[in-house]
């Protein structure tokens, strides 16, 4: 913790307006690194209910308010990170990594991925058959979310087929080769990051409304 501390300190001037993030594994240390720097920052430690406050993951990362300077993710990887990056496009991010005690500004392209998740989506407002993708791993299926795109695409008189998946491989969409889009109900960031890996659009279910209008 220290050394967390006195990077904070050696790269922010006082009175930055910082928001202190982690996963469950290090939100503990976040706390504590809050209370004692709260006397030279503004500090957040921003929540996204359920989870406790500073903790985020993958696909839930809280909205920041603008007057926010930067972000600080206490953490190895990059993964959660992306998630409030993607939340926030307008403030700076950074990363401490615990292990290596490496302290990095991180940067992602918002345009790119916007252009891709577009792209995605323009294709699949043609698609004819649907393929509506349940997730079963944890807790990441919706099975009224699913509903409603069935109603969805009965009412606009689509075709479509329903498949439950723990995993979401492009070799396993590929044994429909009759579907011409699909939605996986699991995670969002497998849409995100993963989207182009797969011959046919991949989309979220708000990617597939906006599709469907």
């Amino acid at each position: 913790t220290s050394h967390f501390l006195e990077t904070i300190r050696f790269n922010f001037a006082a009175g930055t307006s910082l928001a202190l993030v982690s996963t469950i594994q290090f939100v503990s240390t976040v706390q504590a690194a809050s209370q004692e720097l709260r006397s030279q920052y503004k500090v957040c430690v921003p929540q996204c209910k359920p989870l406790s406050p500073g903790e985020i993951l993958g696909c839930t990362s809280p909205r920041l308010t603008q007057d926010t300077d930067a972000i600080v993710y206490l953490g190895d990887g990059r993964f959660h990170l992306e998630s409030i990056m993607i939340a926030n496009p307008g403030i700076p991010a950074y990363r401490y990594d615990p292990y290596s005690k490496v302290f990095s500004q991180e940067h992602y392209s918002h345009e790119r991925m916007c252009r891709a998740r577009q792209d995605a989506i323009r294709t699949a407002a043609g698609a004819h058959c649907w393929g509506l993708i349940l997730g079963t791993l944890g807790r990441q299926g919706s099975p009224g979310i699913l509903q409603h795109l069935e109603s969805r695409l009965r009412s606009l008189g689509r075709p479509f087929v329903r498949v439950l998946l723990s995993e979401i491989f492009p070799s396993k969409l590929q044994l429909f080769p009759d579907v011409d889009a699909w939605v996986q109900v699991a995670c969002p960031r497998l849409s995100i990051d993963w989207g182009e890996a797969f011959s046919k659009p991949l989309l979220t279910p708000y990617e597939a409304a906006v599709a469907l209008r």
